[in-house]
């Protein structure tokens, strides 16, 4: 029996020092993120593994850019972020990627709640597996490593408040960008390429134009990248600021561009008809039928 108990001990403190080891090593909030999947009985797992490897390779393609690929070169690292635009959303079938975005597809009707939230949590569960993965990748091959979207909170007190209405700038231009490549101009056969391509450059553009907090323009890049890239905590951020800059900002943006564009096109706004609007010109009804 003493035996049979000391080998019962034994695998009770071994399964322990596992679990322990396994919640250090997982980044925080992942299994909470992936264990969304399975919301709806399953539902929306494909949605939510799209989000999740369209977060991962976006981060791949896009934050390579300038450290990985063109690292001594401006013109070089420009061209990779163009390419990584394009090809992080034809890998992975034109998912979000981005909180800002989903939150604007729920305001205007493109996503139910329940899918919303799904792609959200896919998106962050993606983030951060990425940033500590890739930065193993680059210790390995001793390439230059990855970079983040941050500001100096600890800077004058008005910084925050110029941190914010630059995510909220950028997002909200972002977001009238992605509405009008997507939903406004048609560009014939060759529609995806040139509207990705204009999303590429205007997102490498927006970049440049709003260097307070980065931009991110994407909460989850701003929130995982913090988790593992900015000290050695390996925890969420603890400063209000952060989620004040990074998803407050973006939100405003998101909800003020969702308006405005259900107020220019006639759609529903959070399920609500608008009294004023549509601007857009209307399609008869006769020719929607053709």
């Amino acid at each position: 029996d003493f035996s049979e108990r000391a080998m019962v001990k034994t695998v009770v403190e071994s399964l322990s020092s596992v679990t322990r080891d396994l919640v250090d090593f997982l980044p925080p909030g992942l299994i909470l993120a992936i264990s969304s999947a399975y919301i709806d009985e399953g539902r929306w797992i494909s949605s939510f593994w799209q989000e999740f490897f369209g977060s991962v390779v976006m981060i791949a393609c896009t934050f390579s850019a300038g450290k990985w690929i063109g690292s001594t070169s401006v013109n070089v690292a420009w061209v990779s972020h163009f390419f990584g635009v394009l090809a992080a959303d034809s890998f992975c079938g034109g998912p979000h990627v981005n909180p800002a975005v989903t939150l604007s597809m729920f305001a205007l009707g493109k996503d139910s709640y329940t899918s919303a939230y799904v792609k959200i949590a896919a998106q962050m569960g993606g983030g951060l597996i990425a940033f500590p993965l890739f930065h193993a990748i680059s210790i390995a091959m001793k390439w230059e490593p990855f970079g983040g979207p941050e500001f100096n909170m600890d800077e004058a007190e008005e910084h925050p408040v110029e941190a914010f209405l630059s995510e909220f700038g950028a997002t909200l231009l972002l977001l009238f960008l992605i509405y009008l490549v997507n939903w406004e101009i048609h560009f014939g056969k060759f529609h995806y390429i040139v509207k990705q391509s204009l999303t590429a450059i205007g997102i490498r553009v927006l970049i440049e134009l709003f260097p307070t907090a980065g931009p991110a323009m994407n909460p989850m890049l701003a929130t995982t990248w913090a988790v593992f890239g900015v000290g050695s905590k390996y925890e969420y951020p603890e400063e209000i600021e952060h989620y004040f800059v990074y998803w407050i900002a973006p939100a405003i943006a998101a909800i003020v561009a969702s308006f405005a564009y259900a107020i220019y096109a006639g759609d529903k706004f959070f399920g609500v008809k608008l009294p004023i609007g549509p601007f857009k010109k209307q399609v008869p009804s006769s020719k929607k039928e053709d």
